[in-house]
């Protein structure tokens, strides 16, 4: 079988790409390294199995040649991290909602399996949780950037569910909550591997706001797998999956705990929002994924815990 990975050079993506090299499928991987790196995927790169191209998901003939080579498609190109999406709105907003447009169009000409990479971040403010698939959405104003991209991801969904619902193509739809591991950077507002790049160096741990505010951090093989999974269960198509882990932290014991786990001397250091992004910037203060749906039609269960995630993450950061 022969894969499509767009995004195949970043974070999750190379661990997506690795993951089915390993189980025999022949991968094709697209990316115009704006977020992604080489690094990530050069350990593949000598693998017959394995193929990729430098090059953006908006250049129509090079996405309409791989789709129409290859027999599923992952679409994980997109702009990624708060930070990034505060400094370029316009060219993250292209970027999801035409690339998604584009993969779906010629997807749909030769009738491939698609499953689309979303976000927790379509939740928006909402305050009932856990988040389940159907809740309803709740985002802040559109002058404020950062629920310009919670929306671009809303409309690949609404985009994906109109070509199943019309045309009938094959598509699933994966609602991504914080994940962690190896090959992310704190590049884009990642929290994680600041917070341990921080700890490991000496340097203060940078809380934004107060701290209060909590996350659930999944480790990436768990969510590459359940995603794998997905893509092979007839019954997910045409449906919305969180895929993540449950187990909630705020920010500022996350802090505490990677201080503990490297031994760290690190200040903890708390910045107003205003100071790291912008006046007005708008937070969630909870995010904590329902995983009942995922875990009915797969079976899906993180393997590893919060400690553990944070054990592996650090022990990269060390090499």
């Amino acid at each position: 079988m022969k894969v499509l990975i767009t995004g195949g050079a970043g974070f999750i993506g190379s661990h997506l790409a690795e993951n089915l090299v390993e189980k025999g499928k022949e991968v094709f991987v697209i990316d115009d390294l704006s977020t992604g790196r080489l690094e990530n995927i050069k350990h593949l790169k000598e693998r017959k199995n394995f193929h990729y191209i430098i090059d953006s998901v908006l250049n129509r003939d090079i996405l309409k040649k791989l789709i129409d080579e290859c027999d599923q498609v992952y679409h994980l190109a997109a702009a990624v991290g708060v930070d990034l999406i505060l400094r370029q709105p316009l060219k993250s907003l292209i970027t999801n909602v035409e690339g998604t447009k584009l993969v779906l169009e010629y997807a749909s000409q030769k009738r491939k399996k698609v499953l689309i990479a979303s976000t927790s971040e379509v939740y928006g403010k909402s305050k009932k949780v856990p988040f389940q698939e159907d809740d309803d959405r709740v985002v802040g104003s559109s002058d404020k950037a950062r629920w310009g991209y919670a929306c671009s991801k809303a409309l690949d969904e609404f985009l994906a569910l109109a070509y199943f619902r019309e045309k009938k193509l094959p598509v699933i739809i994966v609602r991504i909550f914080n994940t962690v591991g190896p090959r992310q950077t704190g590049r884009y507002g990642m929290v994680v591997p600041r917070f341990v790049r921080q700890a490991l160096t000496g340097k203060a741990l940078t809380i934004y706001g107060d701290g209060k505010q909590s996350r659930c951090f999944a480790y990436v093989d768990d969510v590459v797998e359940g995603m794998v999974q997905l893509m092979g269960e007839p019954g997910a198509i045409g449906q919305i999956f969180n895929i993540g882990s449950d187990e909630e932290i705020s920010i500022e014991d996350l802090a505490k705990k990677i201080k503990k786990l490297t031994g760290s001397q690190s200040r903890l250091i708390y910045l107003p929002y205003k100071e790291v992004y912008n006046e007005g910037f708008e937070d969630i203060r909870r995010r904590v994924p329902d995983l009942t749906k995922i875990s009915r039609i797969i079976g899906y269960k993180p393997k590893y815990d919060l400690k553990a995630i944070l054990q592996k993450t650090i022990e990269h950061f060390k090499i």
